[in-house]
């Protein structure tokens, strides 16, 4: 068999085994070998890293999209310089996920529009990239999915579902006032992720005042207890996030 016949045979055997990048840049990886004093050993080294590298982002790619955020954003989208109250540094270092293997929370407080859901989304793309099985989900979504696996008798298996993801966040809580039932079933959820897996939760509530948010007292001591120990509380204080480009415009003459 000449060069020309093993060649073609190896690009078929690369495409019987899906290894599409391998053959993608088998040409490339092996004129290098030809001509830049390329090893055997050094050019599969090469080519295999072709594939691996695809093969991971792919992954990341497949597990940001399952993860359901409401948009894909980074910390290099965040404007640090209009909102100081937020340390660049620590959401860097939530970035390294070391708080997901503690099984820590983290808790974004602040008023409407500081920026929250961005550095929650941008912690779980984070994950996400690192293929860790990541969800994000709204408090009022989170509970109507809860609700309605109750009523039909399956709600064990719902708060397992949303319990086997590694990072959960949880998004809005306190926009909207939560029954007796609703707050039951998320002292639920917190109750059985707690100390086993990490839960990011952005709210506008002080935490004095989520027993106005949840039914009573007792059940917002409760939960509250849960989300709070181990747990890394970052407060935004400062102007809307949203508005920053209307604020920016020079005013009609």
């Amino acid at each position: 068999m000449n060069n020309n016949s093993i060649y073609r045979q190896t690009i078929q055997n690369l495409g019987t085994l899906r290894l599409n990048q391998m053959k993608l840049h088998m040409e490339e990886v092996a004129g290098d070998v030809g001509t830049k004093n390329l090893s055997f050993t050094e050019g599969l080294l090469k080519l295999t890293n072709y594939e691996v590298d695809f093969k991971e982002q792919s992954a990341a790619h497949s597990t940001i999209h399952a993860a359901a955020f409401p948009f894909v954003k980074t910390l290099s989208d965040f404007d640090f310089s209009f909102q100081p109250s937020v340390s660049e540094a620590q959401m860097q270092e939530f970035c390294t996920l070391g708080f997901m293997e503690k099984a820590e929370n983290i808790v974004f407080l602040g008023s409407s529009g500081v920026g929250k859901t961005h550095l929650a989304t941008s912690i779980g793309v984070a994950a996400a990239k690192h293929h860790n099985i990541t969800y994000f989900i709204k408090c009022s979504d989170l509970l109507q999915q809860l609700r309605k696996a109750k009523l039909e008798n399956r709600l064990e298996a719902r708060l397992k579902h949303f319990n086997h993801y590694k990072l959960l966040i949880i998004d809005e809580i306190g926009y909207l006032p939560i029954d007796k039932e609703d707050s039951n079933l998320f002292f639920q959820l917190i109750d059985m992720r707690y100390e086993k897996k990490s839960t990011i939760l952005t709210t506008n509530i002080n935490f004095g005042d989520w027993d106005s948010v949840f039914y009573d007292a007792v059940v917002a001591d409760a939960i509250l207890n849960r989300v709070l120990h181990h747990s890394h509380v970052v407060s935004i204080t400062g102007k809307s996030y949203r508005l920053k480009d209307f604020e920016q415009e020079e005013p009609l003459p």
